[in-house]
Parts: C-alpha cells; structure tokens; sequence
C-alpha cells in the first residue's frame, strides 16, 4: 500500500487510514458528519494526492487528447480546465478525468487514483505521434481546499487574486513562498474553492502554511468519508461505482462532455446510441421511507420486479434525508417517480430527484 508524503502528519493528527485505491488514506478526523458541514459552512483540507497527474507535450498532444477524451479540448485556453472521459471500445467509460491547458503545445491530465496505471496504457495505445508523456504521479501532491471561506483562508499566501478566479480556471504561481504551485479553482465538493498542485518535498511546509493561514476561519482536515457524502450531494460521479467499464457516458448523463463535432474512440456507436435514445438512466433519489440505501442493493418498482442497482447511498447529513443514484429504465426516470430499495428483504420506497439535491 502507498503513502502520500502527508500520511504521517494524518496519523498524529488522529486520522482513522483505510486503504483506498492502492493508498493509506484517512477517512476522517472529527467525524464524517462534522467534517461535511465544516466544508459546507466553512473550510476544509482534503489530502488527495492519491490522484494521478500526466503531463502530455508536443505538437500532437492536442490531437492526442481530442482522439481519447469525449469533450472537445481544443475549446481550452490557457489557464482553462475541463472535465471530460476516456470512453473505451465496448461504449464504456476508462475514466473519467480532468483536462488542464498549461499552454499550446502542453496539458495535463488528472486521473483517478485506482486508474492511473490503467489510463497511462490506454492512452500511450493512441500516441502514435510520439508526444512526450510523463506520469508525475508520484512525485506530486495534491490538496483539495474547500468552502466557502478558502478563498479568504488562502489569499494570505499567494498574489493571485483568488476571489476573482472563475471556476474551472487555473494559475500558476508562488503560494506560500514555493514557486511553480498551480492554484485551480475546481474541486469534487460543490462548496466551491481550490486545488493546489505541487511538488511532494513541499507537501509538509504548504500543509502547515495552510492551516496557520485558515486558523482563523476554522479550517479542519478532512478525510475521504465525508469527501463522498459532498459529492453524492451534487450528484457528482464516482468512477468504479456510478461510471466504469460497462456505463455509457450517455447514460451517465455526461452528454455534456461528449462532443461529437470531433472524432474520437467510439465516437460513432455513442452518436447511434443518442440517436436511438439510452434504454437506462443514471438517476439520483431521495427515500420517502426510512432507510439507507447503499451501493449495489437492488430498486424495484411497486410490483418487487428489480429494475436496477444502487450505485451510490448515504445518509445526507446536509439534508438529513437518505440518497443515492443508481441506474434505472428511462420509464422509471422522470423526476416525481416512485421507486422501491430492497434493504433487509424490505421494500423500502424513494422517490426520483434530480441532483444536485443540497
């Protein structure tokens, strides 16, 4: 199992670790609900360094990503991030990732922890044109600060204006003293806030920056548990349980990153498949009835006839109601719909809800 160069500071910290994606990470500190409002109302660190980062380089990196990735890249400008996906052969998702224009000819590329092995093979399959790849991954360390106080928590520590940065826009610069961190505002929570990229030999001294600067605005650590409850709340996808090998990014509902002004992998069975119209739907829930539900148990209509899978449940601690996603028939999708999850052989009912629902 690996460790991020801030593993030792979680563990004193009283960080309960769980092993994650092939990493040592803490799932939470305080607790997960006090941690989710802490984000929610406040400002809180999350260490995601488990994510892997590729630096693509060269004339042909653009055309490179335009052939694996389903949003259209060459839309980006410097200083520009998008969200897109990897789709595969089969009308799946490889992953999903985010697209970072550095400048013309240089981008990176942040995939999910449990992929990036998987994703570097994928897409050094189409580099035909010799564009220069490097996986950064392990020397890179990442942290995810989010809320609506970070941007006031963080601008002690850096020039660059941070209450003007728009979303899904980056900067390079020097943040607490280290030159070349780049400062994105982007991140997995919905409560708004930035991402801070740089190298591991800076990830004690920026951590310990972070936190004397967001003192006064009552910054908190934050593990993953409650990274996932944020997300569910926006109805936001996890790879491996809402997207993965077999979804397609139609039914996923990421027709909004799938362009198809350009080619690329599977373009033209996608393009039929929304042409045709998906048979099933990634819908988010709200249950009626008591109950939580969690990945993998069943829905059923009225009738107890399973018509899907949970893909993702909790216990919103925002809206102190339970919800989830999970894929469903396109008769069984339209907002107001009742649906049943099967817990402990009860049929226990819910009710279709478009996210985000916090």
């Amino acid at each position: 199992m690996k460790n991020t160069a801030l593993t030792d500071i979680h563990i004193k910290s009283g960080a309960k670790m769980v092993p994650f994606a092939g990493y040592n990470m803490p799932v939470q500190y305080a607790g997960i609900n006090a941690e989710h409002e802490t984000v929610r109302k406040a400002v809180g660190v999350f260490d995601v360094s488990h994510m892997g980062e590729f630096i693509l380089k060269g004339d042909g990196a653009l055309d490179l990503i335009q052939r694996v990735s389903s949003n259209d890249a060459s839309k980006l400008y410097d200083g520009k991030v998008q969200y897109s996906c990897l789709p595969n052969e089969d009308g799946g998702i490889v992953d999903d990732l985010l697209v970072y224009r550095i400048d013309e000819k240089t981008y990176m590329l942040v995939v999910n922890a449990s992929n990036i092995d998987k994703d570097w093979d994928w897409i050094s399959k189409f580099n035909t044109a010799g564009v220069d790849m490097k996986n950064i991954s392990d020397r890179t360390s990442l942290l995810a600060v989010q809320g609506p106080k970070a941007a006031e928590a963080l601008q002690s520590l850096t020039d660059i204006d941070l209450g003007t940065m728009e979303y899904y826009t980056f900067k390079t610069g020097k943040f607490a003293g280290i030159d070349n961190v780049i400062v994105s505002a982007t991140g997995y929570t919905g409560a708004g806030g930035f991402e801070l990229y740089f190298d591991n030999a800076n990830a004690e001294y920026i951590w310990n920056e972070v936190f004397k600067a967001g003192e006064p605005f009552g910054i908190k650590p934050i593990g993953l548990g409650a990274r996932d409850t944020l997300r569910l709340e926006m109805g936001f996808c996890l790879y491996g349980n809402d997207i993965d090998d077999t979804t397609s990014p139609l039914e996923a509902g990421l027709g909004w990153v799938t362009k198809f002004s350009k080619d690329f992998t599977n373009a033209k069975q996608l393009e039929q498949q929304k042409q045709a119209g998906v048979t099933n739907k990634l819908v988010g829930f709200e249950m009626i009835e008591r109950g939580i539900p969690r990945h993998d148990y069943e829905i059923t209509d009225a009738d107890g006839n399973t018509i899907g899978r949970v893909t993702s449940g909790t216990q919103s601690p925002s809206l102190q109601k339970a919800i989830g996603m999970g894929y469903v028939p396109t008769a069984f999708a339209k907002e107001g719909t009742e649906i049943y999850i099967k817990i402990r052989d009860n049929k226990i009912k819910a009710v279709v809800k478009k996210p985000p629902f916090a």
